[in-house]
Formats: C-alpha cells, structure tokens, sequence
C-alpha cells in the first residue's frame, strides 16, 4: 500500500506540470485510485475510472473554452 500511495503521490505531481496533455488522466486515476482504496480496496478500478472520468471532463473544459473564444472573435464590436 505505500508503493500505491507513492505512486499516486508521484502522478500528482506530473499532473501539476501543465504542458501534459493527460493532465485529466492523471488527476482523475490519482483521486480515484484513492478513493478506490478506501472504498474496499480497489485502487486500480477506482484509478481506471477516475483516468476515464478526469479525461472527459478536461475534454470538456477544453471544448467550452473554445467554443468562449470563438464567441468573444466573432462578436459584433460594440455599438457608440
């Protein structure tokens, strides 16, 4: 269990670095291999689908972000 804590600790540190492009991944399988653990031991399940999860929603941001700007490029200047 202290390798599995190690780890966890390790990936949350690589996913502080903002230039990876699996920053969702990573946070997601850190909080979920966590809360998998102390939800009866399934680290790895719980690291599954927190990656799958912290994925979807990085994905999501991401999107919205986008979809921000694009708005904001194309908005008619203000009317004087």
């Amino acid at each position: 269990m202290r390798f599995l804590f190690a780890t966890a600790c390790a990936f949350g540190l690589l996913a502080s670095i903002n230039t990876a492009h699996a920053v969702g991944c990573l946070t997601g399988a850190v909080a979920g291999g966590i809360a998998g653990h102390y939800a009866g031991h399934h680290a790895v399940l719980g690291a599954v689908a927190g990656c799958a999860a912290g994925h979807h929603v990085r994905k999501t941001q991401e999107r919205r972000k986008r979809e921000e700007l694009q708005k904001q490029n194309h908005a008619p200047p203000p009317a004087q």
